[in-house]
């Protein structure tokens, strides 16, 4: 068997693997793998394709890690949409209460709203930015 299918199958081996765990860096070791392969059709020898497919994986690893790593995190759960329904949603604030709170009415039952540290409550219509325990944090509109 040639070097370059044993490198393909491995890729591939590492693709299913990828596939059935979800584990993203393992798709970049793969990457890897088919550097290795790469070199192995170009005809270089064993230690050079070994060499292609670490510096190429390892590589792809590091990039992949350190582009999460600077990108925006994910939101919290609290004010993820997907997770919570009611963040996005509208409220109608009548009155602020001396403490910071509001009663609003929203799906049919009484709601304590709270808005953001730092802001100035004001009457109106609000955004749902997130839940809070059992309180809505608002934000005007």
């Amino acid at each position: 068997m040639d070097e370059s299918t044993l490198w393909w199958l491995l890729t591939g081996a590492a693709v299913a693997v990828e596939l059935l765990t979800g584990t993203f860096y393992l798709l970049m070791l793969a990457v890897g793998l088919a550097a290795g392969a790469a070199a192995a059709h170009a005809g270089l020898g064993l230690a050079a394709q070994l060499i292609a497919a670490s510096v190429v994986g390892g590589g792809a690893v590091v990039a992949c890690y350190y582009f999460r790593k600077k990108g925006p995190g994910a939101p919290s759960a609290r004010a993820d949409r997907n997770v919570n329904l009611d963040v996005g949603e509208t409220v109608s604030i009548d009155q602020w209460n001396a403490d910071g709170t509001a009663s609003v009415k929203y799906r049919g039952a009484q709601w304590t709203a709270i808005h953001r540290p730092g802001t100035v409550p004001r009457t109106g219509p609000h955004r749902v930015a997130e839940l809070v325990g059992s309180r809505l944090l608002v934000d005007p509109l």
